[in-house]
This record gives C-alpha cells, structure tokens and sequence, in this order.
C-alpha cells in the first residue's frame, strides 16, 4: 500500500469565505465583483502544507504523485483560547472543520501528493481539537495528515 503522513506546524486556515472588494474591469469591459479569501490566515497555512507535503516527499524514495481512488485522514490541532472555558473538550467554534479541509486539500494537489483532491474517495478520521486534547492531537497547532491509495473497492466502507 502506497501511504504518506505529513506532520504540518503552523495555524490551519480556512478557506471559502470570500470578502467582497468592490468591481473591477474585466479585458472585455464588464464590471465584475472583486472577492478575496476573508480569513488571513488561508494563504500561510496553504504554504505550511506545500512545504511539509514536499519536505515529506523529498524523503519519500520513488514517490510519485497518487492518482486514483485515495483515502484520507485529516486531523487538525487549533490554538487554544487564552482562557479555556471548563468542561470544554471540542473545538466547537471557528473555523468549520470542512473550510480547513478545503484548503489543505488544495495545498495537497498543489505540492504534488495527489493528482487532485477529487481522487479522495473516502475520509476515514478528521477532526478539530486543541493542543494536547484528544488521541489526535499535535502538542501545537498544526495538522496531521494520512493519504493512501485504495487498491481494492471493497475497502471503501
């Protein structure tokens, strides 16, 4: 079985929330809306996968980039809030668990793990904790994250 883990440090940032910035004109002249990502947080965590996925890969003799039905697991560690309200023990707040996805998917194709994010044909964990809470859970924020190729469709559960 062909599989990767990648270990991510850095704050995960969701992405699919766009801002709206105002109109533009297009090369045809229309006027078109201006959207960009609204959290700041999507472009350096993008770059924190890029750069642990292809780190990771360097280390991966004969790794070539998966290309078929993959599953996956993704688990996320978020900072804590500097007071922790009692009792608490889920990250139940922002950022949504799918908008995290969403760009360490995109951070995956373009580091070159996947042929693109839509060969994931199954999830088999993900999650959102914080630090130290929970079996997934990195001691900083950051990810981790499980990629492997599914060689038979009776796996797929």
């Amino acid at each position: 079985m062909t599989e990767l883990t990648i270990t991510v440090h850095g704050i995960p940032g969701p992405q699919g929330s766009k801002a709206y910035k105002g109109h533009r004109t297009n090369k045809a002249g229309k006027s078109v809306p201006v959207l960009a990502e609204s959290s700041k947080k999507v472009k350096p965590w993008r770059q924190a996968v890029e750069d642990a996925a292809r780190v990771r890969l360097l280390l991966t003799p004969g790794w070539v980039t998966l290309d078929g039905p993959l599953v996956a697991e993704m688990h996320f560690t978020l900072p804590a809030p500097q007071r922790m309200p009692k009792g608490r023990i889920g990250h139940t707040v922002y950022p949504d668990l799918s908008k995290l996805l969403r760009s360490t998917e995109d951070a995956l194709t373009t580091a070159g793990v996947w042929a693109d994010d839509a060969r994931v044909v199954q999830y088999c964990g993900l999650s959102k904790t914080y630090p130290d809470i929970g079996p997934h859970a990195l001691a900083q924020p950051g990810a981790v994250i499980r990629v492997w190729q599914l060689n038979d469709p009776a796996e797929v559960t």
